[in-house]
């Protein structure tokens, strides 16, 4: 299976990684606004936010391996105060924050990089939990990951990121 890279993807993206053994597209001409860059989560009061990585301005068409992050404001920061916000009060938070945390103080050049090592710790956080994790049923599948716009047209764009589920099993 081939998949495009994601940050804090949904539970479906999750499911299909985790599912058969996967490659991660690095050769795809990256597509803005996608989750490949943007994940959205459900903050404390139940309202949805989304967290959108800034990756630097290409004047042409670039590959997705090629896709820099850029530090000109401080998402980091604000990415995680915005998670520990959402989740400092669910069951697992206090548990699983630690392992995520130093994703928030590295800088990564690559954004394929981050997402590629974030979602292997979350995967690896998700087998210690399983099968919870994955024991509710969710609403939103998506099987076909190429190319998806985030705009109200798009059905899976109300797909929480996996976190929610990680740290707390909503639904």
């Amino acid at each position: 299976m081939i998949l495009p890279t994601a940050y804090l993807p949904p539970l479906s993206y999750m499911e299909a990684l985790m599912r058969e053994p996967a490659t991660i597209e690095q050769m795809e001409t990256f597509e803005k606004q996608t989750f490949r860059n943007r994940a959205i989560i459900r903050d404390a009061k139940d309202e949805l936010v989304r967290l959108t990585i800034p990756v630097k301005k290409v004047e042409h068409k670039q590959l997705t391996r090629d896709i820099e992050i850029s530090y000109q404001t401080r998402w980091q920061h604000q990415h995680w105060i915005t998670l520990v916000s959402a989740y400092q009060h669910t069951p697992y938070f206090m548990y699983f924050a630690d392992y995520l945390k130093p994703f928030y103080e590295r800088e990564y050049k690559w954004l394929i990089d981050l997402n590629d090592e974030l979602n292997a710790t979350i995967v690896s956080l998700l087998n210690r939990q399983r099968p919870s994790a994955f024991s509710r049923q969710h609403s939103a599948r998506t099987e076909d990951w190429s190319g998806q716009i985030w705009t109200d047209k798009h059905p899976w764009q109300t797909e929480i990121s996996i976190l929610d589920r990680l740290f707390d099993e909503r639904d």
